[in-house]
């Protein structure tokens, strides 16, 4: 009654063995492909960890910088600048980790909320005190009033740069874990797991236990068994070609760290450009 192990010779198998060399089989492939895996996964979890730890431990450097311009040059409105720099360098990090939101977004917003402050503590240090409707109203015609000039689109410009290729490669190094673990619980299919058992087990029936196939058959059989899986091949080649784009990318013209930290430089000549239209912006609004 042997569906595998078929031979003219005696044979010691029965039934029960059979399906106890498949579930075997099942169990030991499973095991090599996890362990193969498993050194693979634990570089891509390094190059992860690593790269957000570097990324968190800049955009502190940079928010630390932002908020000393404003308590040194800008003591007046430090206090009221506080919240949207905080802002500002949280919408960047999330950004990088892969919100849904842009550079650009993220940069007017800190803009429309810087205008009022600079308008009321430093064009116009006279005014005391404005009203709810007033500063909404300064924050909602910022971008018609354009005080700032063009460092703050420079500003979007050059983090955008920088920012979306750190974006791309967070995003896939994670696509790549998912990657692996979903080919690593890839079910070996039924014809597989006999092939298996054919080529490792049924020798044993013979009493061969020391036995071991030729190469070329076990890479026909396992070239049967991740038929499926091989398929990935070409895309798993150009993914990696990719990371090594944003990799490059990075260390090029696209330098987070110079761009994180040239943050309060941009925020600094920004607010220079608006106190010295002060006249003719206070004319305007």
């Amino acid at each position: 009654d042997l569906q595998i192990c078929q031979h003219r010779a005696p044979t010691c198998c029965t039934k029960k063995m059979e399906e106890s060399y498949q579930a075997a089989v099942r169990r030991e492939r499973t095991q090599s492909i996890q362990a193969l895996n498993f050194e693979l996964k634990y570089m891509i979890v390094g190059h992860i960890t690593a790269f957000q730890e570097a990324f968190e431990s800049l955009l502190r450097f940079a928010e630390n910088r932002t908020s000393s311009l404003f308590e040194t040059a800008y003591r007046p409105m430090a206090k009221e600048a506080a919240e949207p720099v905080k802002e500002l360098f949280t919408d960047i990090s999330l950004y990088i980790l892969g919100a849904e939101t842009t550079v650009e977004s993220a940069v007017l917003r800190f803009f429309d909320s810087l205008f009022p402050l600079v308008y009321s503590r430093l064009i116009n240090p006279g005014i005391t005190d404005l009203s709810e409707d007033y500063t909404e109203c300064l924050r909602l015609t910022r971008q018609d009033i354009n005080p700032f000039g063009h460092y703050s689109k420079n500003m979007v410009t050059e983090l955008s740069k920088s920012l979306w290729a750190s974006r791309m490669l967070s995003q896939a190094l994670s696509l790549g874990i998912e990657v692996i673990n979903t080919t690593e619980h890839a079910a070996l299919s039924k014809e597989c797991s006999r092939a298996l058992v054919r080529m490792q087990y049924c020798p044993h029936c013979q009493g061969l236990t020391l036995i071991r196939p030729c190469v070329g058959y076990c890479l026909n059989v396992m070239r049967g068994c991740l038929a499926s899986v091989s398929e990935l091949d070409a895309q798993w080649r150009e993914f990696i070609s990719t990371l090594e784009y944003l990799t490059n990318e990075m260390a090029a013209s696209h330098e987070l760290e110079i761009a994180l930290s040239g943050i309060w430089n941009s925020i600094n000549e920004a607010i220079l450009h608006a106190q010295l239209n002060g006249p003719q912006l206070s004319a305007t609004v």
